[in-house]
């Protein structure tokens, strides 16, 4: 089967955003700009030690229904488990009104040494794999920085191409490649823009990050604007109070443009009742989204 293109899918559905969930049933007219979002949990920080059962019992309770795995934490949700232990995952979630978002990574490419490389792109293959097995939608990896010994152009289309290639493996296994924006490249919106471009398949998607550098340069409605284009499933945040990041004018632009993904959180304040964190930050989040659909 001849492999699809970003270009060839965006001609194919007329420039038009690929919803990712189905849309929110209302009894008047078409859904409100906005409201098939959701708010989800990175392992990353707060559920860095939880098992399985308590990452789905606690985000159950808290109402947070999805849940990306990060890599190396207490779930255990690794490429080393075997088949049974990925049917068991699969069941659990199946079971749980909690959405398996995917394991996130640590791969990057932007290695000089082409084994290196080499040994994270079959490392990823391994975490895509798993994905598909325990019924997931995606794996997030990294881009990740610029270094001293390779330049800014050698960079990019090392990145770009190891994401070209990995596109079509997750092609057959019906995943998301997320690249996070991330580190050095993640400050570059340009570079960005440029691997997801030689990367070309609608699969190899971004996810972004919410970083303090979203709103230095042009600002962050002009770095937003620069790769939404290219925005997957899974975008990440940190503690929607937080005085340090303009989370309503994030919220703004995502409502205008009708994201349809999941925003899921990566918290590392000091909490005592995860529950009531998770909750405090559901509820903060659709106060962000109500007041960003009546501008």
């Amino acid at each position: 089967m001849t492999p699809v293109t970003r270009r060839d899918w965006i001609t194919a559905t007329g420039g038009a955003l690929v919803a990712t969930s189905l849309p929110t049933e209302q009894l008047w007219g078409a859904p409100e700009r906005g409201s098939k979002m959701e708010i989800g949990l990175v392992t990353y920080l707060w559920a860095h030690m939880w098992d399985l059962d308590t990452c789905l019992k606690n985000c159950e309770a808290a109402e947070v229904l999805g849940i990306e795995l990060r890599s190396t934490h207490g779930h255990g949700v690794e490429p080393s488990l075997n088949s049974h232990q990925r049917a068991e995952v699969k069941k659990k979630f199946g079971d749980s009104p909690v959405t398996c978002l995917g394991p996130g990574s640590n791969e990057r490419y932007d290695n000089p040494d082409p084994a290196v490389v080499k040994k994270a792109i079959e490392a990823t293959k391994d975490f895509l794999q798993l994905s598909h097995d325990i019924g997931s939608s995606g794996v997030k990896v990294k881009p990740d920085r610029f270094r001293d010994e390779m330049s800014r152009e050698k960079t990019i289309e090392q990145i770009g191409k190891s994401l070209h290639h990995l596109a079509h493996f997750v092609d057959d296994l019906g995943q998301e490649l997320r690249l996070e924006v991330h580190n050095t490249v993640g400050k570059d919106f340009a570079a960005l823009a440029q691997i997801m471009e030689i990367a070309d398949h609608p699969r190899a998607v971004l996810c972004w990050n919410s970083n303090p550098a979203d709103f230095e340069g042009d600002g962050l409605q002009a770095n937003f604007n620069a790769v939404k284009d290219y925005f997957g499933q899974t975008a990440h945040i940190h503690e929607l109070q937080s005085a340090g990041y303009p989370y309503q004018d994030l919220m703004n632009l995502l409502v205008a443009m009708d994201y349809s993904g999941w925003l899921l959180l990566e918290c590392t304040s000091k909490i005592t009742d995860p529950v009531a964190a998770l909750s405090q930050q559901r509820e903060i989040f659709h106060r962000l989204i109500a007041k960003a659909q009546v501008r």
